[in-house]
């Protein structure tokens, strides 16, 4: 397949992103005030699982094809997307508002299963006492490995992820009972299901399509699996979350943009990696130990900045955008240098 065509189906595979987040938030937002579900908890599961999708069809195809470090990096790599560059971009277009309950709750319950991917993935670092914490971001030694994600583990994360969507569709019930009633036309039910179905078929289509024509185009440049994973894939499978969040904020639904990256977030940890760890094991070398240690920072980041103003404003929203680029530059001089 020559360069142009695979350009050519990069754009078309944006152009199905954006039409099918825009039909899934439009259709996701109405079963909400249909149901009187509050959007906070939509966008904590059916969006943010739906914007998962392509993050868990490429990570699973990598891990029964024994390309583990996509499988891992790609997780990593969306997290740190969606926590910095989603609401980045997000809160250039809107201020972003955090309720206090997704401070209480799920951003805290984010940064303890980060806490734990990281203790997981470093379980020789942890235990055998053969590389120091201090040396794990030293480019010399970033092909050392020193853990590994295993099956109990992987399967440990995926009844971690079903106690999670239980325990907030608990206190959506809770919540629903002191919603106002929805005033306005709103969708019918059937168009509801097809927005739904539709947007979430098209989002993955699209997400799709822009990882596999940007895998190809990467590989060409002679990129390594693990920065493949970290920047490419990482980037084309978080560009639902990407489109979801910017179209929601920009349709006043800003609780699903927000609920949307925090969920995906413990959908990527949980569910996504869960599930490939336990097809197959996967390895964990000290760069890649190294950028969930940073990802884990960057989750502290976000719960210090939201916790000053209880939302994301621009000036937050360039700061979390400098922070991705200092460490694009940091991953590209470790591959290079």
């Amino acid at each position: 397949m020559s360069t142009f065509i695979q350009i050519v189906l990069l754009l078309g595979g944006f152009v199905c992103l954006v039409k099918g987040a825009d039909f899934f938030v439009d259709g996701s937002s109405a079963v909400a005030k249909k149901m009187k579900v509050p959007s906070i908890v939509v966008g904590l599961t059916i969006v943010a699982i739906g914007t998962s999708l392509p993050e868990l069809a490429v990570s699973m195809l990598a891990s029964i094809q024994n390309s583990n470090a996509i499988a891992y990096s790609n997780v990593v790599g969306s997290n740190l997307f969606n926590l910095l560059m989603v609401l980045g971009v997000t809160s250039l277009f809107i201020v972003v508002p955090v309720k206090t309950s997704i401070l209480k709750r799920e951003i805290p319950f984010l940064i303890g299963i980060t806490m734990l991917l990281v203790f997981l993935a470093g379980d020789y670092l942890w235990f055998s006492g053969k590389i120091s914490l201090k040396h794990i971001f030293m480019f010399s030694l970033a092909n050392e490995k020193i853990g590994a994600i295993n099956r109990m583990d992987g399967i440990l994360f995926v009844l971690l992820f079903v106690g999670f969507i239980a325990w907030t569709v608990s206190y959506a019930l809770k919540e629903r009972q002191n919603m106002e009633e929805h005033e306005g036309e709103l969708l019918s039910n059937g168009k509801c299901v097809l927005y739904i179905i539709g947007g979430a078929i098209g989002v993955m289509l699209g997400g799709e399509v822009v990882v596999e024509c940007a895998k190809r185009l990467a590989a060409t440049a002679g990129m390594s699996e693990t920065l493949i994973g970290l920047t490419i894939v990482a980037l084309g499978t978080s560009l639902p979350e990407l489109v979801t969040s910017v179209v929601a904020a920009r349709k006043g639904e800003a609780d699903i943009a927000i609920g949307n990256v925090v969920g995906s977030n413990i959908s990527n940890i949980l569910l996504v990696l869960g599930l490939s760890s336990a097809i197959s094991p996967v390895s964990v070398v000290a760069m890649s130990l190294a950028d969930a240690i940073i990802c884990l920072g960057a989750t502290i980041i976000t719960l210090v900045i939201v916790l000053t103003r209880k939302s994301i404003q621009r000036f937050e929203g360039i700061l979390m955008i400098l922070i991705y680029a200092a460490y694009m530059a940091y991953i590209l001089a470790r591959q290079y240098m």
